[in-house]
């Protein structure tokens, strides 16, 4: 789950993270009033998006008074953004965000995340902040060093060293840097996050070390236990067919594609996904019914598949194990006779009770084709929707 900039700012600072004093509001005129309390020779304008590349797109404006800030906001306010992350339908703003100049003196990257691989927290810092870290990757590798620390209750001040030696800053900035990494540690913990990422991270002319942009991810697994981010969320930045997934505990995820795929496990998910592809054609989506998927359960993820208008097939991809494949079978035939499946429907069954479940859907009367295996069913969902 992802927050908005001024979102993850007000955690920072709740854990002690030094950011530039800001406002935010849904309208103009609140705008206005809130950016007069602001201390400040020039007023910077963000659009509030779950997207980078803001300030590329026109969503970012630094301007000299009220009435500059008044028209741009006026402006700004409704329009949709096009970035490299929102794809090319773009996001439209509903929420503007309104904080203080900064004078800089220079600019850093720090990020935070989950290394899966090494089962470790990855710190990942730069100086060449303010720019997308995958093109410094690219052109200037040496100029990003990675810091992977073990999972604890705190991080050790050699790593925090360690993390922030490529800043190279001196005195009373390099121990607020300190700090700061102690911060962005706890809160990353703390608050079951994915990725904590400051671009740029700034020191200022005084000398003080300020977060000036700040993205924050969350492990949706975990958001039972975390009311305080929940609250955060907003639906109007997440896509409307994985909101309703999520409502039946589906794991869903829409694709430029035109087979939908109804599978259980992750793993043989993406499997399902690329041998679609090594056939010649795209998948709809990424759709993991999980492991006890009911009548109900699979009733709503056909119903999600097909409200995608792109989608000319569908191939249902299911490995029994805890959930039995009659069970799985039965719940096709009593949702495919309930929403009139009208486009090709190729079922491939394997592990627990598949013979079982295979004549159950031999003998439904529905119009789909089965397959022996996954290699098969990708062959004849292909051909179907040619």
């Amino acid at each position: 789950m992802n927050i908005h900039e001024h979102q993850a700012k007000q955690l920072l600072k709740k854990y002690g993270a030094k950011v530039p004093n800001g406002i935010f509001a849904f309208n103009v005129k609140d705008l206005l009033e809130k950016a007069k309390t602001l201390n400040t020779e020039k007023f910077v304008l963000k659009a509030q998006i779950h997207a980078g590349g803001r300030g590329k797109a026109g969503g970012v404006k630094i301007l000299n008074n009220l009435e500059d800030l008044e028209k741009e906001a006026t402006e700004l306010l409704g329009k949709t953004l096009v970035t490299h992350q929102t794809g090319p339908n773009g996001r439209e703003v509903k929420r503007l965000y309104v904080e203080e100049s900064s004078k800089i003196e220079k600019e850093f990257y720090l990020s935070c995340l989950v290394d899966r691989a090494s089962s470790k927290i990855a710190f990942i810092s730069s100086d060449q902040g303010g720019m997308d870290i995958e093109e410094v990757a690219i052109n200037t590798p040496e100029k990003i060093i990675t810091t992977k620390v073990d999972l604890s209750n705190n991080i050790s001040n050699e790593d925090c060293n360690n993390i922030i030696k490529i800043f190279n800053l001196k005195d009373a900035s390099r121990d607020e840097a300190i700090n700061l990494i102690k911060s962005i540690y706890k809160m990353f913990i703390d608050t079951d996050a994915n990725l904590v990422e400051i671009n740029p991270l700034i020191l200022t002319k005084d000398n003080s070390v300020i977060c000036l942009d700040a993205k924050m991810n969350f492990d949706s697994n975990a958001l039972f236990r975390q009311n305080e981010i929940m609250e955060l969320r907003d639906l109007n930045e997440e896509d409307d067919t994985e909101i309703e997934a999520s409502k039946h505990d589906l794991a869903y995820i829409k694709l430029d594609g035109s087979i939908g795929c109804m599978v259980n496990g992750a793993g043989l998910a993406m499997a399902t996904m690329d041998i679609i592809k090594l056939y010649g054609e795209e998948p709809a989506n990424f759709l993991d019914v999980g492991g006890g998927a009911s009548k109900e359960k699979v009733s709503a993820a056909f119903k999600i598949i097909l409200s995608d208008k792109n989608v000319k097939g569908i191939l249902i991809n299911i490995f029994g194990g805890i959930m039995r494949c009659d069970v799985l079978a039965q719940g096709v035939v009593d949702a495919a006779k309930e929403i009139n499946i009208s486009v090709p429907l190729v079922v491939r069954l394997a592990g627990t009770n598949f013979k079982e479940g295979k004549e159950i859907l031999d003998s439904s009367g529905l119009k789909l084709i089965s397959a022996e295996n996954l290699d098969d069913a990708a062959k004849k969902i292909v051909e179907a929707i040619k």
